[in-house]
């Protein structure tokens, strides 16, 4: 069962979401609140697999909140999906840089909100290539510079690529003739050699390091 936290101060939003949720036998809504504050005092009381959390709440919101979540040890597993206009750009920058795992916009079908909430739950980032070009593209000005990731192998760095263009595991498998089991150990070594969180944080260390530019296609 995949248990579910909704964080945003309209609950009519809030009933909404939980309705769709709670009728997939496999999701459950365990969290309901109303402000970043709340929500962390809940997150550290209820287990949560994946918070749903708007960014503009009172006492507290949800940008706030994504930092103070993937800041605490206490809730490494908890993962956060910000709800979005996508017009708020250097927002959900900084929030990709705190540890969000994904993006929703509110108006989102509702097949798709399901989806996301299994898609996050299991691992996998939620950005396809096309928000990653238009959130990270837009923001990379805004990044610092790092070097050049070290310790990873040349397949590793192309793989890494890859994540960042997007592709699932399976697509990477596709591109590069590996197995899809084999792609996934791959980004996992990845993973723990750069000490990400998830894959989101592969796309920004990438753009960060400049093995991916803005703007590519």
């Amino acid at each position: 069962m995949i248990r579910v936290a909704l964080a945003d101060d309209h609950q009519l939003v809030r009933a909404g979401f939980r309705a769709l949720l709670d009728a997939e036998p496999d999701i459950e809504v365990v969290v309901e609140a109303s402000g970043g504050q709340d929500l962390l005092r809940l997150l550290r009381e209820v287990p949560v697999d994946v918070a749903l959390v708007d960014i503009r709440m009172p006492d507290g919101d949800g940008l706030w909140a994504t930092e103070e979540i993937a800041a605490d040890p206490a809730l490494e597993d908890v993962r956060v999906v910000i709800v979005t206009t996508f017009e708020l750009d250097e927002y959900v920058a900084r929030a990709i840089r705190a540890g969000a795992s994904g993006f929703l916009v509110k108006d989102t079908e509702p097949v798709d909100l399901i989806r996301a909430v299994r898609v996050v739950a299991r691992g996998d980032a939620l950005l396809s290539p096309s928000v990653t070009r238009t959130l990270l593209g837009r923001a990379a000005t805004g990044m610092r510079v790092t070097p050049a990731p070290e310790g990873l192998t040349e397949r590793e760095t192309e793989v890494l690529r890859l994540v960042a263009h997007g592709l699932t595991n399976d697509e990477i498998a596709e591109r590069l003739f590996l197995s899809p089991l084999t792609a996934k150990t791959h980004v996992s070594r990845i993973m723990q050699k750069l000490q990400a969180r998830d894959r989101v944080q592969l796309v920004v260390i990438a753009y960060e390091s400049g093995l991916v530019a803005p703007g590519w296609q």
